[in-house]
């Protein structure tokens, strides 16, 4: 029996079936999965400890109105990427219009800008107070513009700021089976328009749907644009239980309650990724795109520079304008702070995922098979989980451990201190490494699979074990993956809010905490300069998909 089965083995001398002991590339995956479950576990046992008026006060009059925002939320967001993105996928996988190349790679920048900072420029523009409004006002006498502080203020904000997550998956489903699709359409007597809705469309579906389940996702996770707009969710009712209640089990009801939500998303994006087949690949789709008319050429070109401007080109503008006011009194020794805080903090944890990343796809390198591969997918739910939730789900079996600790110093050594693990960046470092390692996971495990089992087999006849095999012939053939798994990581850390917001230690601010005492006081224009420093670090991951996007198809 190999060794890679984790099954019931029955041993010759008693005939007693016993549990084969694990290597430790299958205790390595489990630890990371069970760190995964922690919160999970935690959060849902809060129940066990119900504080009765708090209860009472959150199912009467909190409960209704975070469910009924969040579902309206929700569904305002997956219409609005799932056009936007389906719609700029087909014209620029399908069509030949002019900028196509530009906007191929230039519609993916909205990904570079938080939600929490397209939410404070939008407002800033859109208010009753805004530039816009006023000069309507002063040289139109043009009013009863719709609120831009409203629901569907932060559904438009939502969705201009996650449809490139539809928009690349689909891109590349379409370009795959989209020129296929159509003409076999055609070839049957429908039109341009019927064979899109029809056949191509309906192929594309599992694509789409997981782009738009991973929208939805950080939908649910948002915390800084629903506290911008002071739209309440989930995500900003755990905060204010947590600092206005002062109740850690309340907010962890909360958790438990937005985990359901999460999970019901996940169980829809998984069956959503078994259906995926691939039909046409290379430059197939490239050499068969749809030449379009001067005129519908023209709409076309209008309808992406409008998206790309209104979510990425007129922010970014009014960001750098405002800085551009403010950074003289602004920038200060204070910000080099905020800014040494992120990138230290963005640093290590990007270093923690890629190590724990790295060894997790080895372990299934290692010990292939069905235990395996469930084991990293539990290891990597994280991704899935709010940033609000694993605050709390982490922080309280940590501020645990940390009373048995200081009452255990206290009992034997006479230890007088107050906190021990409370007041470090454990818990924050913790939950960045929960949080982001699906993000380290992916492009390793993608590039370890592209190493053919058979260099294994030939440095192992020479000699080499697997400490050797790993840093001497796999680490060198994974250093594309490596570094971007890096990049991905340290610019989501870069940009988190919530985790960050709720456990750091005191004055470890940083960018993405000034962004939120700004906003939070309504001084958009200070609110610039952190935030265009972030966006900058965002662009990162844009060039490096450009990038890799450009080499594949070279």
């Amino acid at each position: 029996m190999s060794d890679n089965a984790v099954v019931l083995a029955k041993t010759p001398a008693t005939g007693v079936f016993v549990w084969p002991r694990p290597g430790g590339w299958r205790v390595f995956a489990l630890a990371v999965a069970a760190l995964v479950l922690v919160p999970v576990v935690v959060t849902f046992s809060s129940f066990a400890q119900v504080e009765g008026d708090i209860l009472a006060h959150l199912t009467e009059f909190v409960l209704p109105e975070l469910i009924g925002n969040t579902l309206w939320l929700v569904l305002g967001v997956a219409i609005g990427v799932s056009v936007l993105g389906v719609s700029l996928a087909w014209l620029t996988a399908m069509c030949e219009f002019p900028g196509r190349r530009l906007f191929d790679w230039a519609l993916l920048l909205p990904l570079a800008l938080p939600a929490y900072v397209t939410a404070f420029v939008a407002i800033g523009l859109l208010d009753f107070t805004g530039p816009l409004q006023t000069w309507l006002r002063a040289g139109w006498g043009i009013t009863g513009l719709p609120e831009i502080r409203s629901r569907g203020g932060v559904i438009l904000v939502m969705s201009l700021a996650l449809y490139p997550y539809v928009y690349l998956i689909a891109k590349n489903a379409f370009a795959t089976q989209g020129a296929i699709a159509l003409e076999a359409a055609q070839s049957l007597g429908l039109s341009r328009t019927q064979g899109f809705f029809r056949v191509a469309l309906p192929m594309a579906r599992p694509w789409i749907a997981a782009g738009l389940m991973l929208a939805l996702m950080e939908t649910l996770a948002d915390f800084g644009t629903m506290a911008i707009f002071n739209y309440d969710t989930f995500t900003t009712a755990i905060y204010k239980a947590w600092y206005s209640l002062f109740s850690l089990a309340a907010a962890a009801q909360l958790a438990s309650i937005l985990i359901l939500f999460v999970l019901v998303a996940v169980v829809f994006e998984q069956r959503s990724r078994t259906q995926m087949r691939y039909g046409a690949v290379g430059r197939s789709a490239a050499s068969r795109r749809i030449k379009l008319s001067p005129g519908l050429a023209t709409l076309v070109f209008v309808y992406a520079a409008t998206v790309l401007a209104v979510a990425f080109i007129i922010p970014v503008t009014q960001l750098a304008l405002w800085t551009r006011d403010v950074i003289a009194s602004d920038l200060d020794s204070r910000y080099w702070g905020f800014a040494w805080h992120s990138v230290l903090l963005a640093g290590i944890g990007a270093l923690m995922v890629v190590a724990v990343a790295l060894l997790l796809a080895y372990a299934g390198r290692q010990r292939p098979g069905n235990a395996m591969m469930w084991t990293q997918r539990l290891a990597t739910l994280g991704y899935a989980f709010p940033g609000a939730v694993l605050a709390v789900g982490l922080f309280i079996p940590v501020a645990a451990l940390d009373n048995w600790l200081i009452d255990s110093g206290r009992a034997w050594f006479g230890f007088d201190g107050t906190e021990i693990l409370k007041g470090t960046l454990l818990v924050m470092l913790l939950a960045y490494l929960v949080r982001f390692l699906a993000v380290g996971f992916g492009p390793i495990d993608s590039g370890l699979h592209r190493i053919s089992r058979n260099i294994d087999e030939a440095a192992k006849n020479l000699g080499t074990h697997t400490a050797g095999l790993l840093t001497r012939v796999h680490l060198p053939m994974l250093r594309a993956s490596l570094l971007t798994a890096a990049a991905l990581t340290f610019v989501d850390i870069m940009k988190e809010m919530p985790i960050t917001l709720m456990t750091r230690p005191f004055g470890w601010d940083t960018l993405a905490i000034r962004v939120f005492e700004m906003t939070s006081e309504g001084e958009w224009e200070r609110a610039a300069l952190p935030s265009l420093a972030i966006v900058i670090a965002g662009m990162i991951p844009i060039i490096l998909l450009t990038w890799r996007g450009g080499n594949s198809h070279g």
